[in-house]
């Protein structure tokens, strides 16, 4: 199945390089581009792409109205959006999800993770830059209210050296190359590891291991 991807960046030279880098995915095409927060709107309620690229900063309505537009807690068919965007704030971050986005990148984290975070939120799941996450993580990881869950079958020692991987921010193609597997196998232990942990996504599997204190250091 192709990912149908709505780019709303009001810099032209980004807008291409951001369909040129989805266009290199084989599941993953680009069905239309917006320079403004209105044309972004207009065209992701026509269009009805799976994800949204949304640019945090753009002319006439930035990156939170166009979420709030599309997926806010108002909208009855609320579309799945990723904000993009060089400002490393938290506080953008927690707007943008208080807005409805399912996801929230750095434009310089890659062609890579910005690829899986597209794949993420077709899934449903939600993904924040890595740098980001372990950030908040690292605040919030050592005052858990509650014990850390309890995996039902107990994890390999191969899971456990993923999981560590992946709690520090790494990607399927980074944790591939360090651990000499293919990526397709790491998504099959990520898969495994979800079911013995019954977590969702893999924010919730790096906060499970800052939690459990398996990785107490970036």
């Amino acid at each position: 199945m192709t990912i149908r991807v709505l780019v709303a960046e009001d810099q032209a030279i980004v807008r291409r390089g951001l369909r040129l880098l989805l266009e290199s995915q084989p599941d993953i095409t680009v069905v239309g581009e917006a320079a403004d927060g209105p044309e972004a709107i207009s065209l992701a309620r026509e269009l009805r792409p799976d994800v949204c690229l949304v640019d945090l900063q753009m002319p006439r309505l930035d990156g939170l109205d166009v979420t709030r537009a599309l997926a806010g807690a108002a909208v009855r068919d609320p579309l799945r959006v990723v904000i993009i965007t060089t400002f490393d704030l938290d506080e953008y971050v927690h707007g943008a999800l208080r807005a409805g986005a399912v996801g929230f990148i750095l434009k310089d984290s890659g062609p890579a993770l910005l690829a899986e975070a597209v794949r993420a939120a077709h899934a449903g799941d939600a993904m924040i830059s890595p740098s980001i996450t372990m950030r908040l993580l690292k605040q919030f990881g050592p005052i858990a209210v509650r014990p850390p869950r309890r995996p039902a079958t107990p994890l390999t020692d191969r899971e456990i050296e993923l999981i560590k991987r992946l709690a520090r921010g790494r990607t399927n193609q980074e944790i591939a190359q360090e651990l000499f597997i293919s990526v397709s196998t790491v998504k099959a232990h990520v898969a495994n590891i979800q079911d013995k942990l019954q977590l969702r996504n893999r924010t919730e599997i790096a906060a499970w291991a800052w939690e459990s204190r398996l990785v107490t250091e970036m």
